[in-house]
């Protein structure tokens, strides 16, 4: 039962009954949205919410009211502009502007990546070459120039790349609108013409071996789940292969590391199927290879005959069974890589004489080699105390080469090839930091928080060598905490300007994540939520006991599910923060999982719960940090947001803003950052635009602990 009552608003006054404007450029006022009762009766209750008219994203009326927030930031922040340009220049100053990424050999192709000074987006190229590197004097081939598809653009964002097998057309989709609508599009590689748009709303592309057929899927055009799978050959119009109907999944197309099977990965919070046909003959019927189960997730890769299944049946932390492609049924499957309940298996990279095991545990990524020929397994182990090690572009199935990248938060990113047969390491390439960067200045720590419920909560920690533990060192937190999505110690040059200006960088790796463990998720999700703020919350205890900081220092920052994060815990304990920025922050809970015609909302509620459950929409609206606020003092909040954000929508941050203004019984600044121009959850999609946003946010969050220079 809904009912909606809007207060009248005479003709004469127009938008200024909507909003409170700025007065005089000498004494701002902050905005003040309009009071439109809109009521809905939930469970019984009924809930009464002012602000739930800023969702009409063509009212004009919205549009003036976040406009006015962008003004009146503006008038805020006009003495820190000096400021946010320096740190703009400095950041600018340390990147390698003309750059080259390590080629990668696809059959007889070496494919890179260029940037060139000046120029906001990447280049794509490829050179000829074989197994003994780039042809000497082979010419380069620009395969796609994102800088020319962008003119007269404000946003471009490249999704699928690729190449077909014959080496000869291109696949690609762009998104121009920041609300991640890809087309699709094919590049004739030998004459260089580009298709017009052949598909809209296109998630994910793969190629048949015949280099000829293509295999798409779309997604709904109001809830944006990946529902369709289509094949599209040349000259044709797309046929469609399958719907997936259930709302709780959605799906993505791709190939084994062999190329012999096409596999489409239909997925939901808590169960998977995965579907697969020849990918020589891409006219034949998809195969269930396991139909759903609740509770099952599992994933398929193919080698010598054999299919390789990391499944979590029986296993919470996955193994890994093999079953042979003539005889998938579970009885004929056999163990590979047992369950280890104290390392999480993260995935599988195969080659022909050889497999890569990645594990998780306490936080760190580690890698596992067997030669399938030996029969025997080894290690290689990293030096520092926190890093972060991934997995790199492994095409070739036939390599005895692994590439994996590898950083810390004081070494950049590193690209390295490693030799499965000799055991040896090959660093390929380092990213050059400029302006005299110096990784023995800086030192990383791996802290151990302790819960209010014993845990123990691994952190991250990052500062200048011989940092006192005197309380008075300002502390930026970060962190995440949801959809079993962990936070890697990755190394940031922007940070840089951080620890030279003596604050202490540090993320905690709180439940919801998986840096424990696929209980660590499990902790932090549904009806365990809460664990993920209070771990955060005790993270951030922990620190100014020992030491590392004190309340008046400490700024915190989360984006996405951690600014609900954030909202989380500015209501919980806003004496605990100084300064908060909430990025893209999923605030508005209730309104937001409640409707479930927005994107996201249905496959979500096996992460979240269902609010049409009593008990769920009780537990979720304890914590929802707009349903939350109170007439009580909170710290310095900055909310950035995106007008096109498809994820997170812009009336989140924006009806969180309004209600809070409202509330709030402090002077601490409260500003709402809402880029008009199309942008993505992400932000810009320009390299250039990026840095001077993230410039403004470290010069706002540093001048609430007093650094301005």
């Amino acid at each position: 039962m809904i009912a909606n009552f809007h207060l009248p608003t005479p003709a004469v006054l127009g938008l200024l009954t909507v909003i409170s404007m700025v007065a005089t450029a000498a004494s701002p006022k902050a905005p003040v949205a309009a009071h439109k009762i809109h009521t809905e009766v939930r469970h019984g209750e009924t809930i009464r919410d002012d602000y739930f008219w800023l969702r009409e994203k063509a009212n004009p009326e919205v549009r003036h009211y976040l406009e006015a927030e962008n003004a009146f930031l503006e008038a805020q922040t006009k003495d820190l502009k000096p400021f946010s340009e320096a740190l703009y220049k400095e950041i600018l100053g340390r990147i390698k502007q003309t750059d080259l990424s390590v080629p990668t050999r696809r059959g007889e192709w070496f494919y890179y990546s260029r940037t060139v000074e000046g120029q906001q987006y990447p280049i794509q190229c490829r050179k000829h070459g074989s197994a003994a590197g780039i042809d000497k004097g082979a010419k380069e081939e620009i395969l796609l120039d994102q800088n020319e598809l962008a003119k007269g653009k404000k946003y471009l964002e490249l999704g699928s790349f690729e190449v077909s097998d014959d080496g000869r057309k291109l696949i690609f989709t762009t998104d121009d609108t920041g609300f991640r609508q890809y087309k699709l599009f094919i590049k004739d590689l030998e004459t260089g013409i580009v298709s017009a748009p052949l598909a809209e709303r296109v998630t994910s592309t793969e190629w048949a071996s015949d280099s000829a057929t293509i295999f798409f899927t779309t997604e709904d055009a109001v809830a944006k789940r990946s529902d369709t799978l289509w094949r599209l050959d040349t000259g044709t119009a797309p046929v469609k292969v399958y719907e997936e109907m259930d709302a709780s999944y959605g799906m993505s197309v791709g190939r084994t590391k062999d190329k012999k099977f096409l596999v489409v990965d239909i997925g939901a919070t808590d169960s998977t199927e995965m579907r697969y046909l020849d990918a020589a003959n891409p006219r034949d019927e998809l195969v269930v290879f396991l139909p759903r189960e609740k509770d099952h997730k599992y994933g398929i890769d193919h080698r010598e005959g054999l299919f390789y299944i990391r499944t979590n049946k029986g296993a919470k932390n996955y193994r890994l069974a093999t079953a042979p492609d003539s005889d998938i049924n579970p009885k004929a499957w056999k163990e590979f890589i047992p369950h280890d309940p104290a390392a999480l298996l993260e995935g599988v990279e195969l080659f022909k004489d050889f497999i890569v095991a990645t594990t998780m545990s306490e936080g760190l990524n580690r890698f596992r080699v067997l030669d399938f020929k030996k029969g025997q397994w080894h290690n290689f182990a990293f030096p520092e105390p926190v890093y972060a090690a991934f997995d790199g572009a492994n095409p070739e199935f036939e390599s005895h080469v692994f590439r994996f990248g590898y950083q810390s938060p004081v070494t950049p990113n590193s690209v390295f090839d490693y030799d499965m047969a000799t055991r040896k390491k090959t660093l390929l390439k380092q990213t050059e930091v400029l302006a005299g960067f110096d990784p023995s200045k800086y030192e990383c720590k791996r802290l151990w928080a302790k819960a209010r419920d014993g845990v123990k909560v691994p952190l991250s920690a990052v500062c200048r060598k011989g940092t006192k533990l005197d309380g008075r060192n300002p502390l930026w937190l970060y962190a995440y905490g949801s959809y079993g999505y962990g936070m890697s110690a990755t190394f940031s040059s922007s940070n840089l300007s951080l620890l030279d200006r003596g604050v202490v960088f540090v993320i905690s790796h709180i439940r919801g994540g998986n840096e424990m463990g696929e209980a660590w998720h499990d902790d932090g999700m549904l009806m365990k939520k809460k664990n993920t703020f209070t771990d955060f919350i005790d993270s951030a205890e922990w620190l100014i006991t020992n030491k590392w900081t004190s309340k008046d220092r400490l700024v915190i920052e989360g984006g996405s599910a951690g600014g609900l994060l954030m909202g989380a815990v500015t209501n919980m304990r806003p004496d605990l923060f100084k300064a908060v920025h909430a990025a893209v922050p999923f605030v508005d809970v209730m309104n937001t999982m409640l409707d479930a015609k927005l994107p996201l909302t249905v496959g979500e509620y096996l992460e979240w719960g269902n609010p049409n459950e009593k008990a769920a929409y009780d537990y979720m609206k304890s914590y929802s940090p707009y349903d939350n606020i109170e007439k009580k003092n909170y710290p310095s909040i900055l909310l950035t947001t995106s007008f096109n954000d498809s994820q997170v929508m812009y009336w989140e941050p924006a009806k969180y803003a309004a209600k809070l203004r409202a509330h709030k019984t402090d002077s601490n600044p409260l500003l709402l950052k809402c880029k008009m121009d199309p942008a993505g959850h992400g932000g810009a999609s320009g390299r250039y635009d990026a840095l001077k946003d993230r410039a403004f946010e470290m010069a706002w969050m540093l001048g609430q602990v007093g650094i301005r220079k």
